[in-house]
């Protein structure tokens, strides 16, 4: 039935377009345009909406009913190669990106045998944050399955939520005299300094509710409140800048403003606790959540999934959505003994590579480029497992000349013995905009690697 309103938006679009600009249905025009989602043709030509479009989720399946549905059990191996914050910027208009600047022979001679594409994180223009960008990827729908990043951290670092808690993630930062930042991550304190300081804020005692400090990695650290009637939608405290002071906790409900009082408290005794502690003399919060109820992988996919993270979030957002969380050591050599190790225990693999990400959001281009290059070195020892399908993408795109998550969509490579071949002898941006799986929902993006991997049964009579 959806099929049969997208078709009929469809041909009232290639109506418009004969009445208003006299073109054909047919030629390389058509081929293009009609590779746009339908509600972009339809807002942009002013065809009538009272035909749903093709995102509107009010005529779409859910993806996990379809997958639940059309599993289909094979002994097929599949890896999932993240490498945080990929996409990237050139410097100059004309010049390369970070990605097309370095030297990446082994993923060139990958897109040589696979598909090609941009994957678009939440929607266009939208910068993600790495939970709803890793969401995406793993097939969950960032708009529906809204996860705080405080849940994450916690998760990642083994701590069980409880349904009476509200987990935070913490960034030590640095403040002047006047209140205001001049540093959101503290210099990025070494871990030893940060555990110290975790130990003097898990003093801090608050009435009616119990307090749960836990140091994660550097400047980071996991705060949870434990008591009745606590609310998990609480804005951040963090402004995303400097030269201003930490933004007020604010409650978007009666729950959550108990809430946003007793984060208001907390943080009213730490900048006690940690003002002779510069750089780290202050924190903000993040992600302010309760644990929401989700979907495991093997319940939506049929497939035994680990995941082979460092760091605690990437860990966390793992263990979510059910994933087995594998000892992947501090190093992508580490990573890559704990794959072949366990390569025959799971049929899913992720891998998660975080510094494509922090060189980016450090304005370091060259570094990001050494990165990107330490990155495509691992390469070689995925391909030896002889996966059926090799995804290499990214959460979200970190481009060096801005410093930050971005809007931009991601290059992302699908490797696989029944992949229609790009014929493409490099792996950047400019290429992958001209691939074979196009722009695409990254939400779809597990839809597509099932398929190749021979994982869904055929739709339909």
């Amino acid at each position: 039935m959806a099929f049969v309103k997208i078709l009929a938006q469809l041909q009232a679009t290639t109506s418009v377009l004969r009445e208003k600009w006299g073109l054909q249905a047919s030629g390389p025009w058509f081929v293009c345009i009609t590779r746009l989602p339908i509600h972009i043709l339809s807002t942009t030509l002013g065809v009538s909406r009272s035909i749903p479009s093709a995102t509107n989720h009010k005529i779409m399946t859910d993806i996990h009913t379809l997958t639940r549905k059309l599993q289909r059990k094979n002994e097929s191996k599949i890896i999932l190669y993240v490498g945080d914050g990929l996409g990237g910027l050139p410097l100059k208009p004309g010049g390369k990106t970070e990605l097309e600047t370095a030297n990446t022979p082994n993923l060139d001679a990958l897109a040589a045998r696979a598909s090609l594409g941009m994957s678009v994180p939440v929607l266009p223009g939208i910068a993600p944050g790495s939970g709803p960008g890793h969401l995406g990827l793993f097939g969950y729908d960032p708009l529906q399955y809204d996860i705080g990043r405080g849940v994450l951290e916690a998760l990642g670092i083994d701590f069980e939520l409880g349904p009476n808690d509200v987990a935070i993630r913490g960034n030590y930062c640095t403040v002047d005299s006047a209140g205001n930042i001049t540093d959101r991550r503290a210099g990025r304190i070494a871990s030893e300094i940060g555990e110290k300081l975790c130990e003097k804020l898990d003093t801090i005692e608050i009435p009616g509710v119990e307090v749960f400090v836990h140091h994660v990695k550097e400047y980071r650290l996991v705060i949870v409140f434990r008591g009745e009637g606590l609310g998990g939608d609480v804005d951040d405290t963090d402004p995303q800048r400097t030269g201003v002071p930490p933004l007020a906790p604010k409650g978007n409900d009666s729950d959550s403003e108990k809430t946003a009082e007793v984060c208001a408290e907390f943080l009213r005794q730490a900048s006690e606790v940690l003002k002779d502690d510069s750089p780290a003399n202050l924190l903000t919060m993040r992600g302010i959540a309760k644990m929401p109820p989700i979907p495991t992988f093997e319940e939506v996919y049929g497939t035994r999934a680990a995941a082979i993270a460092v760091y605690p979030m990437y860990r966390g957002l793992a263990r979510l959505v059910g994933m087995d969380i594998l000892d992947a050591g501090q190093t992508l050599d580490d990573q890559m003994k704990c794959l072949e190790e366990n390569w025959n225990n799971y049929d899913f693999f992720f891998v998660h590579f975080k510094y494509t990400d922090s060189t980016g959001e450090d304005g370091n281009f060259d570094a990001k480029v050494q990165r990107t290059e330490e990155l495509d070195s691992a390469i070689p020892q995925m391909i030896v497992l002889k996966p059926d399908v090799l995804v290499v993408t990214g959460d979200h795109s970190t481009p060096a000349k801005m410093k930050s998550h971005s809007g931009h969509a991601v290059p992302t490579l699908l490797a696989s013995d029944i992949c229609r071949f790009d014929g493409s002898t490099t792996f950047g941006e400019a290429a992958c905009r001209i691939g074979e799986l196009g722009q695409f929902e990254a939400k779809y993006l597990m839809l597509q690697v099932l398929a190749h991997a021979g994982r869904l049964e055929k739709y339909g009579a």
